[in-house]
């Protein structure tokens, strides 16, 4: 009878003990479990070529480190008009430490960009991790998950990254950084993206303001999207770093960037990693309670 009632107590306790509380969700605002890699590439696909700048999951951190063991999805990344690459390679950083490939191309910084060509270029830089996976010698042969592609990047980019979606239907996600109208224009290509899209937005920004570049974007897509305001935020805050004739907010740049990569890292662990535990975060009661982000979407 005591050991009995030994047992009872143990499995009440136990019980008790697994439904206090469910496991904390992860805090994508900082940096993942992966070491980060580099290197910078000559690319070669679809009859483009160009440089570009590529981060990944890695053995160990550093430039030209060995990839960490598994498969990981691609995104590609485009920077901003007249912008460097650098100036988001800690975004890029940050997404390569919660398991992702990113790659940006150097492509389109001078004056007088192409916004159809950057595009290509785009999903040229897809195209081209894909064929790695196959690629005797690469190093990201056997790395990539071919089947999991994304495109991100900010301002110009960002409106590159919906005119790529919208010539290429292998891409599974799209989720951006203030974007801005393109020519070929990005409001018009939205129709024809069928994946999610997350576009994330500043409130203060005053260079691709969100009811001129953003909200056009997300009224001429169809579900699933997200229209995701950083309350404060400014278009030059979702770079490292300022550059000229930037704008700014009533936030600063590390909080902005702090909510910018959490945004990324949620939607992309949903979309491209298939963590059904970020559906919270992307979808549920996190996202539309956001304090610091305002909520719009359509599933």
């Amino acid at each position: 009878m005591f050991r009995r009632a030994i047992l009872v107590l143990t499995l009440l306790t136990g019980a008790l003990i697994g439904t206090a509380a469910p496991a904390a969700a992860a805090d994508t605002s900082v940096p993942g479990s992966y070491a980060v890699g580099y290197v910078d590439a000559s690319v070669s696909a679809s009859g483009r070529s160009f440089s570009a700048r590529i981060y990944y999951p890695a053995a160990a951190a550093g430039q030209n480190a060995a990839v960490a063991a598994g498969r990981f999805p691609a995104i590609a990344f485009g920077h901003g008009f007249l912008q460097a690459v650098s100036k988001y390679y800690g975004t890029m950083s940050h997404l390569a430490s919660w398991g992702f490939v990113v790659a940006a191309p150097t492509s389109q910084g001078g004056l007088f960009p192409s916004h159809g060509a950057f595009a290509d270029d785009l999903n040229a830089q897809l195209t081209w991790l894909v064929a790695q996976d196959t690629t005797a010698g690469s190093r990201f042969n056997a790395h990539i998950v071919t089947n999991r592609l994304g495109l991100s990047g900010h301002s110009m980019g960002a409106g590159a990254s919906v005119l790529a979606a919208s010539r290429n239907p292998a891409v599974t996600t799209v989720a951006n950084l203030a974007a801005a109208e393109t020519n070929p224009s990005a409001a018009t290509a939205a129709a024809s993206v069928a994946a999610p899209m997350l576009l994330v937005a500043g409130s203060s920004d005053t260079i691709a303001p969100p009811a001129d570049n953003q909200r056009k974007i997300y009224n001429g897509k169809a579900a699933p999207k997200q229209l995701r305001t950083i309350t404060g935020g400014f278009h030059c805050g979702f770079m490292d770093s300022t550059s000229s004739f930037c704008d700014s907010g009533s936030i600063t740049r590390a909080v902005q960037l702090s909510l910018t990569r959490r945004l990324l890292t949620d939607w992309f662990r949903y979309y491209l990693a298939g963590d059904t535990g970020s559906y919270d975060a992307v979808w549920g009661t996190a996202a539309h309670n956001d304090p610091q982000v305002q909520f719009e979407g359509a599933a």
